[in-house]
């Protein structure tokens, strides 16, 4: 059977992910194009710019390989914010060993911006970046997932296999520590 390729693009997840899981790689770049850029702003809140390209093909492979096992479709965007997750958690292991062994901090050359309301949103860009790398990974998931992705809190439960309860408590935490960071840096909440 020939799909059209408006008709292709019409497909739900679920359709899609079938389609994936017969070997149809057309389908799965539609839900690559489809998620990209979710995947690709949370692995930035959690891990920074530093290989984002590469994480977010990490992250694709891995639902690629994984995507035969898939057993409810409904659930694609739950299941690859969990990948996405394991992907960032890897990453955060893989730069302590770094650290440790190297004893080295990455740091991220400036940005050059000629106005001064670009350069006054970067730097509050860059403060909210540091405030998340200042929590840790616990408080940082549920808050980047619940605030800045719009991930209800029942669907971040799910994804990190922890109580409801749990979720709620990391959130107030989380936020709170980010105000206090915040703050301190003088930006006025």
């Amino acid at each position: 059977m020939t799909v059209l390729a408006d008709d292709h693009t019409k497909m739900t997840d679920s359709e899609l992910i079938q389609r994936c899981q017969l070997g149809d790689e057309s389908s799965f770049r539609l839900l690559y194009q489809r998620y990209r850029q979710k995947v690709r702003a949370t692995l930035f809140k959690l891990c920074g710019k530093e290989i984002l390209d590469d994480l977010t093909q990490e992250v694709f492979l891995k639902a690629w390989k994984a995507l035969p096992k898939l057993r409810e479709s409904s659930y694609f965007s739950t299941w690859l914010y969990r990948i996405c997750w394991n992907v960032a958690c890897d990453r955060r292991r893989q730069l302590a060993r770094i650290r440790r062994d190297k004893k080295t901090l990455y740091q991220y050359a400036p940005e050059v911006v000629s106005d001064q309301g670009e350069l006054l949103q970067i730097h509050y860009k860059e403060i909210v970046q540091q405030g998340l790398e200042n929590l840790k990974m616990d408080h940082r998931v549920v808050l980047v997932l619940h605030d800045l992705e719009d991930v209800p809190q029942k669907e971040i439960a799910e994804i990190l296999s922890i109580p409801l309860g749990t979720v709620k408590s990391r959130l107030f935490n989380a936020r709170k520590a980010m105000r206090k960071y915040l703050e301190h840096q003088g930006v006025k909440i």
